[in-house]
């Protein structure tokens, strides 16, 4: 996840201080949760995969081809979006031949038992020095995709909020002189080949960076009324906020039939004080949730459906200090750290 986060100068409501820990929710297809293992204390990929189909979630995230994880995931009947890590980039852009041997290793061996969904060329290198690798790739794996007849699996890449040069109001969104030439092409594959692009939605950065002119309500789904107007729309929550900057960054970019997929978003349960307590994780994540499985889009995008990834299923000790190890639903031992999703029946 990018902890560079645009801060988004909002004027709003009074924030709610007093959270309320929600019911417990069943998740359908269109909630997933990424699967990060960068901890040395996780349990096996089978009890993993077990703890998904427990709680009823039926998409997963992987951030790359992990032999354990996709072993696991063998018959079980959830979806994966499977990345391609950043630093093979350089090296599969230079060939199709190269893109064709990454997919037989990663992917043929698993075709008949796991279903894939997406599978994501680099996550947040865009705006970056590898930014550029992601058009090319895309098209040799697409190349690959239509030889072996696999018109259900998608490619896309994933990106953060850094790509967006304006982001407010969500009106004037646009990608930054950094970002726009590579997205540009990004965009106009998405367009062609009818993917989504993937996206990066944490209003728990844009609230911890500016805590003074971002209230909490709004950036946990909790403000009862309208907080920003922007022209004709009216904007409750940041999330949608945040979504519709990207999707006016593409109009910019000269590309408007592209929907989008959120990739990661979460909150974090500890290791910054009082902005990340499990009553606060909990009350996002639910509400995320719920925001997701109603259906409404958003107001610029209304009544679209977009699909959406909790980060992450672990507490992982291996990333940096602070909230980067806290965003997890559940401890290592498997235990919740605070409740989501209900157990399935």
């Amino acid at each position: 996840m990018s902890l560079l986060w645009i801060v988004f100068l909002l004027s709003g409501i009074a924030a709610t201080q007093n959270q309320v820990v929600l019911s417990q929710i069943t998740p359908d297809d269109t909630i997933g949760v990424c699967y990060g293992l960068l901890g040395n204390d996780l349990p096996p990929s089978t009890e993993v995969i077990q703890l998904y189909k427990q709680h009823g979630i039926r998409k997963l995230r992987l951030f790359d081809p992990n032999p354990a994880a996709l072993q696991a995931l063998r018959g079980s009947q959830i979806v994966v979006s499977l990345g391609m890590r950043n630093e093979d980039l350089p090296t599969l852009a230079a060939s199709q031949a190269a893109v064709e041997s990454w997919f037989v290793t990663n992917v043929q061996p698993y075709i008949n038992d796991v279903l894939f969904g997406y599978i994501t060329i680099g996550n947040e290198v865009v705006p970056g020095p590898l930014g550029t690798f992601v058009y090319p790739v895309m098209q040799f794996l697409q190349n690959v995709l239509i030889a072996k007849n696999l018109p259900n699996i998608k490619v896309t890449t994933v990106i953060p909020a850094t790509v967006l040069g304006v982001s407010y109001p969500p009106s004037a969104g646009a990608f930054s002189a950094e970002a726009n030439n590579d997205m540009v092409n990004i965009l106009k594959f998405l367009s062609a080949q009818k993917s989504p692009l993937m996206i990066n939605v944490y209003p728990y950065f844009a609230y911890a960076s500016n805590t003074k002119d971002i209230h909490l309500d709004y950036a946990q789904f909790t403000a009862t009324g309208v907080v920003v107007q922007d022209g004709a729309l009216g904007y409750v929550n940041l999330f949608d906020a945040i979504v519709d900057a990207f999707f006016s960054a593409m109009e910019r970019a000269g590309v408007a039939d592209v929907n989008v997929v959120v990739s990661e978003s979460g909150w974090p349960s500890a290791g910054n004080g009082e902005l990340t307590t499990p009553a606060l994780a909990s009350t996002y994540n639910q509400n995320f949730v719920k925001h997701i499985l109603e259906k409404k889009g958003t107001p610029k995008r209304p009544n679209i459906i977009i699909e959406g990834f909790i980060f992450a299923m672990f507490n992982e000790n291996q990333k940096p200090a602070g909230t980067e190890q806290n965003f997890g639903l559940f401890f290592p031992n498997k235990t919740p750290v605070y409740p989501v999703f209900s157990a399935a029946g």
